[in-house]
């Protein structure tokens, strides 16, 4: 399988053009057959792949295969060439893994839509453009990959583009993405100015040679580099088209949350950890960045409605987690975040679709309530989701939540201050989690009476999906227990050989003694504990509590409900002022310059037109008499005329 990299990312390349080409023509079950056929095989050699790594010796676990020369101008070069290497198995593997699952499920959600095959074109070639990305071996194939993603967001958030909401949602992360990208595109540009290559061999080996620790062009090349990666990966100040993702189908979430997309940043920014590691100072900016972002989104998912914004904002705390991890040095741990992540997450997400297919596309939590007796597949999928969430032991996300804020109070890079932020992103979390849990399953029923009489549990092609992410949400941190529960950490183990045997868990060996790191573990559970107690007090106990509380914090709480009134500053300061320019420069220079010039053009043209068309008569005595005056004209010049 070393040897045919290339079918991981074929299968899913060729489920997206049938099924775009000729899908109206297959009909439903063929289109949803092809489809998730597609992501399965490609999961499966993905798995051969990583097996068949897994047997190299460690210091041989990186395999290249080019297929052909793709640029050869000049000096230039770029193959089209794919890696595999501990990191890229981990990402295809979970990318894969989680796609096929949500591609099972969107078969029972979208099964009613007419654009049900142009929905699976989409979302085979949204797995196939993340795929790419991380399989790359070159820095210009990477930025394929990453436009690729950002295409298919854009497509598949405004899927439903017939709803003004929609291709609003789907322009505004179009256009913030395209401010990320091309800050990205600056440092892709400068690490060729100065290595002569984008491969990412070649860039890693001599970049102690060329680039200086901690100088310029370093701390340039990886701040340029992070821009990108706010973007994708929806962090301060480029977030914000996040949130309005939601207007996509609910499984189209679950992918960009989960699978694709916004993992993209956390895997650039581990992908080139060798750059990174030569500026402290982007680690810092990494680092602080996430940590703000973390307690940002955390603080304002306490009070948001809609089910869907809520996890939405978890989203975008957890990836600051992860971009905390990197910053600190602790790359493998914010790889194992991003992996467990990746299971509740889309468990969440596919809940959340579940309640919807349910409640007939409702998702205002105020208008739900009692659904744990009719839909008790749901809940209990769910309540390990939101646990999961929350960072209860010994559930996935406990060990990987842990293990970056051990290495935010431990490493060199880290900072106690940082990791007290992590800690309260991590009870605020546990809150809102529950708080959903609660109010939609627990709390007294609010659901509309007709939409009641057809409440229902979804149906197994929905339901099992979401069963095997539970258990994956359970289990799936086993592989990276911390060395201090006895035994050695298994995944930063197979990581080693990408980061470095000391550099896999942090930018050093990290300092402090295991009961350290036991006490801090165990501030962080009750930390999250507390959340889940207060979530329980405010919204089963006493449901009258959260109406009192927002009473006596209005403002706090408006500032939270209206999310720090960010959009609206933007649309103040920027949207309105570049709007305002356009205007001016339509009606100023488009109407007064432009306009008036071409316009004069086009009425000298006719004005000269109407003077010529009078000497064309169509009568040939005049035209004999206009080559006679010609005739005597040249002829006199000639004669006289020197």
């Amino acid at each position: 399988m070393l040897d045919h990299l290339w079918l991981i990312l074929f299968f899913p390349l060729a489920g997206a053009l049938l099924n775009g080409l000729a899908g109206r023509r297959l009909g439903k079950k063929s289109v949803s057959f092809t489809a998730c056929a597609a992501v399965g095989l490609s999961f499966l050699a993905s798995s051969k792949g990583a097996l068949d790594l897994w047997k190299l010796p460690p210091e041989g676990r990186s395999v290249e295969q080019a297929l052909f020369t793709w640029i050869d101008s000049g000096a230039f070069r770029a193959e089209a060439g794919f890696q595999l290497d501990p990191l890229s198995a981990i990402m295809i593997l979970v990318v894969s893994g989680v796609s096929f699952l949500i591609h099972i499920y969107s078969i029972g959600y979208m099964h009613e839509d007419r654009d049900f095959s142009r929905y699976f074109a989409f979302l085979n070639l949204f797995v196939f453009s993340m795929l790419l990305l991380v399989l790359a071996n070159n820095l210009l194939l990477l930025y394929v990959g990453w436009e690729g993603v950002g295409l298919c967001s854009y497509l598949l958030i405004g899927f439903w583009f017939e709803r003004r909401a929609a291709a609003a949602a789907a322009t505004k992360a179009f256009i913030v993405n395209r401010i990320g990208d091309f800050g990205f595109a600056i440092g892709i540009l400068l690490l060729f100015f100065t290595f002569g290559t984008l491969d990412h061999t070649e860039i890693f080996q001599r970049a102690p040679e060329k680039l200086q620790g901690g100088g310029m062009m370093a701390t340039a090349i990886t701040l340029l580099l992070f821009v990108g990666a706010t973007g994708k990966s929806a962090q301060l100040p480029l977030y914000v088209w996040l949130p309005d993702a939601m207007e996509g189908p609910t499984p189209v979430s679950a992918l960009i949350h989960a699978a694709t997309m916004v993992t993209a940043g956390v895997y650039m920014v581990a992908r080139f950890h060798v750059l990174y590691e030569l500026a402290p100072f982007s680690l810092s900016v990494v680092a602080i960045l996430g940590a703000l972002t973390a307690i940002f989104a955390a603080s304002i998912g306490l009070v948001q409605n809609d089910m869907k914004r809520v996890m939405a904002y978890s989203t975008i705390s957890q990836l600051g987690y992860m971009f905390l991890g990197c910053g600190v040095g602790a790359f493998a741990a914010a790889i194992f975040h991003l992996m467990t992540h990746a299971f509740f997450k889309a468990l969440l997400f596919l809940g959340a679709g579940s309640v919807m297919h349910a409640l007939s596309g409702e998702t205002d939590l105020r208008r739900m309530g009692a659904l744990k007796e009719r839909m008790l597949v749901t809940f209990w999928t769910m309540a390990l989701g939101c646990a999961t969430l929350a960072g209860m032991p010994p559930l996935s996300a406990f060990f990987s939540k842990d293990e970056i804020l051990w290495r935010a109070w431990s490493s060199p890079y880290g900072h106690p201050l940082l990791w007290f932020v992590g800690v309260a992103t991590a009870g605020l979390t546990a809150f809102y989690a529950f708080r959903v849990l609660f109010v939609a399953f627990l709390g007294p029923p609010r659901i509309d009476g007709k939409v009641a009489q057809h409440l229902h549990e979804s149906p197994k092609v929905m339901t099992v999906p979401m069963v095997v992410l539970a258990v994956l949400s359970v289990v799936g941190g086993s592989i990276g227990v911390p060395a201090v529960f006895g035994g050695g950490n298994q995944f930063e183990a197979f990581l080693a050989s990408v980061f470095g045997a000391q550099r896999a868990g942090g930018a050093e060996v990290a300092h402090g003694s295991a009961g350290l790191e036991l006490f801090l573990m165990a501030v962080s559970t009750f930390v999250a504990l507390g959340g889940i107690w207060t979530a329980y007090r405010f919204y089963v106990r006493d449901p009258e509590l959260p109406w009192r509380t927002a009473a006596r914090f209005r403002k706090t709480y408006d500032l939270l409900l209206n999310k720090y009134y960010v959009d609206e500053l933007y649309d103040l300061f920027i949207v309105e002022p570049l709007r305002k320019g356009a205007v001016f420069l339509w009606k100023a220079f488009d109407i007064q310059v432009v306009d008036r010039l071409v316009n004069g053009i086009a009425s000298l043209v006719a004005e000269g037109s109407l003077v010529l068309r009078r000497f064309q008569t169509g009568l040939v005595p005049n035209y004999v008499l206009f080559i006679l005056v010609g005739v005597v004209a040249v002829v006199g010049y000639l004669a006289f005329g020197r």
